[in-house]
């Protein structure tokens, strides 16, 4: 899990955005790439990243994959070690998974979007059908994402969430005419739906700690992408 400091982007990116589309200078970004990278003594060509579309597509990546954008796809998974998962995050919920019984991984993107659409589920699914994965043996962590009590949405997008959960679940309220919808909480809810049972929460308001974090809603759009990796050793 990275921070955005520690990079060379600029106001209003700084300073370590991972991000190549929101207006930062290339060279930055590619800076800041290369200090992850060297992070963990990785090459280029053991990095795989997704073009993140806010779906549920949900894509098996191997060395072969290395050094490549995957095109529309907002969850990878491999079971090969040294292949680094990288996806970038600016108050949309990271979901890491971990399977200790066959040794795998995956990496989530999940804004609303893409909960409504079931890419937590769907990442649960597509790990048992490639690796044998049962949900009892995943372990499943929930990265920094905005807090419900910064993340008023419409009515629209509650009922979109509340569709994917099972009934009762509580992930939204109103407050003073207005929702606000628990992110990370529909990702937990669609998590244990789904089998998991071993689900951690990192519990970080991106929104709230915009001096560690991005935040797309607190910083109106104006800012970076924090990056979140995976990778099998």
């Amino acid at each position: 899990m990275l921070t955005r400091l520690g990079g060379v982007s600029e106001l209003p990116f700084a300073s370590l955005n991972l991000g190549g589309t929101v207006g930062d200078a290339p060279a930055a970004v590619q800076e800041n790439l290369r200090r992850v990278r060297a992070l963990w003594n990785l090459t280029p060509e053991q990095v795989v990243s997704p073009h993140q579309v806010h779906g549920q597509r949900v894509t098996h990546v191997t060395r072969a994959d290395g050094g490549q954008i995957i095109p529309e796809s907002d969850a990878l998974m491999t079971d090969e070690p040294g292949v680094a998962l990288l996806l970038r995050f600016a108050d949309c919920v990271p979901v890491l998974f971990y399977d200790r019984a066959r040794h795998v991984a995956a990496l989530a993107h999940a804004g609303w979007r893409g909960v409504a659409a079931g890419i937590v589920p769907a990442t649960v699914q597509a790990l048992g059908e490639a690796f044998g994965s049962r949900p009892e043996d995943l372990w499943a962590g929930i990265g920094p994402a905005i807090g419900p009590e910064h993340y008023e949405v419409g009515v629209d997008v509650v009922q979109a969430v509340l569709a994917t959960l099972p009934q009762g679940a509580q992930v939204a309220q109103q407050t003073n005419g207005a929702w606000q919808l628990d992110l990370p909480g529909a990702a937990a809810a669609q998590l244990a739906a789904a089998g998991v049972a071993h689900i951690v929460a990192s519990g970080i308001n991106t929104a709230a700690r915009t001096d560690e974090w991005y935040s797309h809603r607190a910083e109106q759009g104006r800012t970076g992408r924090f990056g979140v990796l995976v990778m099998l050793t």
